[in-house]
């Protein structure tokens, strides 16, 4: 589900992002790059500088350029890999050189607003940046894995009918070093330093938290890039999955650029019905997204995409539904697993989970017809936590309220 997580503004230390704005509609609205934020203190934050960037700062606030490159090389090494949020942490630097980097630069983590744990251990993060922007994230424990649940925008430009963070409006882009603060956040809070291939409890991230990640495409990939670094973060491209409501444009790009797992967050399979659910839809159709899922680089059956596909009570939940869902599949010779979600419920919501029973029966068609259709269990219910729940306090209106403004901005443009 390419929304889940939360809103506010922050500061950026390098990359574009994205300027309040008025939403046109419900239909993909383009979100509008603004001049990178300078930090009040006039320094520069390194988390989320690749490395080429990293010895450039060095180098462009007076480093002699082969002490940068080396200087570079060793401060990579303890962001990365020690977790190290303060120079005088840096061994191997000179103790005469820290307030030397102190005073220019800065390691920054979000501020954690509150943290909520539930009771089968699901853990939320309301995290704020320096100019004011609230967002979520949340970690979720397995036997065999524990996945992280990354945000890419302060609310979100799709208005999915189903999702709470569907409701909130498109503040800005997170910037790359707010997306991998997120994994070096929750790092902290696991005691996961210095990072190591094995042994992690987080072991998977998955780009389904608020916002929509391929609207957000350079700060993602950067993003994404620095946690697959095998010098640094190590987590490897197989165990990390972007999900997208359908951006087709993009989505060659996204396999290309990151090349990581692909989930579609699908939810209907007739043009009336994702209509109103995904409005994107009405921008780019089923099948245009269905021949973009066909032409993903990597995809194949050991890397499945996963179509992601909420449950909604007499909406999209029949058998015919899940009989015209393995038709598709066919049709576009997709190497697919199906992700089938109970609905999860939030005020306001305009529907309702289909029942247990209905769910099975869904599922057993797409398994009988040779695919696999796990049904998700939900998680973090309690604290809000769990998918399409993700919204930050700040903002609770209900759906109609955001029905009734949007309605009110196009008859004012009208």
């Amino acid at each position: 589900m390419a929304a889940m997580l939360t809103v506010s503004t922050s500061p950026e230390p390098v990359s574009g992002s994205i300027a309040p704005m008025p939403i046109p509609g419900h239909i993909d609205p383009v979100p509008v790059p603004r001049a990178p934020f300078a930090r009040p203190d006039g320094r520069v934050d390194l988390i989320g500088l690749s490395k080429d960037q990293l010895r450039g700062a060095l180098a462009e606030a007076g480093m002699e350029p082969r002490q940068a490159k080396l200087r570079a090389k060793q401060i990579w090494h303890w962001l990365y890999n020690r977790g190290a949020t303060d120079f005088t942490q840096m061994t191997d630097i000179a103790k005469a050189q820290h307030p030397w980097l102190a005073e220019r630069f800065a390691i920054s983590r979000p501020d954690v607003v509150e943290a909520q744990v539930s009771t089968d251990g699901t853990r939320k993060w309301l995290l704020r940046s320096p100019d004011g922007q609230d967002y979520e994230m949340v970690f979720i424990p397995d036997a065999d894995r524990g996945t992280l649940c990354v945000s890419s925008q302060v609310g979100c430009t799709l208005n999915c009918r189903f999702c709470h963070t569907g409701t909130m409006r498109l503040v800005r882009n997170l910037t790359a070093g707010e997306i991998v603060g997120q994994v070096m956040l929750a790092r902290d809070s696991l005691g996961e330093w210095p990072s190591q291939p094995e042994g992690r409890m987080l072991t998977n991230i998955v780009m389904m938290g608020m916002g929509e990640p391929l609207y957000n495409f350079d700060n993602v990939r950067d993003a994404l890039r620095l946690v697959m670094d095998g010098d640094g973060l190590a987590l490897s491209k197989r165990r990390i999955t972007l999900s997208t409501s359908g951006v087709v444009p993009m989505m060659a790009r996204a396999g290309e650029e990151i090349g990581v797992n692909l989930a579609v967050s699908l939810h209907a399979v007739t043009k009336d019905v994702r209509d109103e659910i995904v409005p994107l839809n009405k921008k780019y159709g089923i099948e245009e997204l269905l021949q973009a899922c066909a032409d993903y680089p990597g995809a194949n059956n050991a890397r499945r995409i996963t179509f992601e596909y909420v449950m909604l009570r007499d909406k999209n939940d029949s058998d015919d539904d899940a009989r015209e869902l393995v038709r598709l599949i066919r049709q576009y010779r997709l190497p697919a697993k199906v992700n089938l979600i109970p609905f999860n419920p939030w005020p306001g919501a305009p529907y309702e989970c289909s029942t247990p029973e209905r769910i099975r029966a869904f599922s057993n068609i797409i398994f009988e017809a040779g695919y696999s259709a796990p049904v998700r269990t939900p998680r973090g219910r309690d604290i809000d936590a769990a998918c399409g729940q993700l919204k930050t306090a700040a903002e609770k209106k209900s759906r109609a309220e955001l029905d009734r403004e949007a309605e009110e901005k196009q008859a004012a443009l009208a």
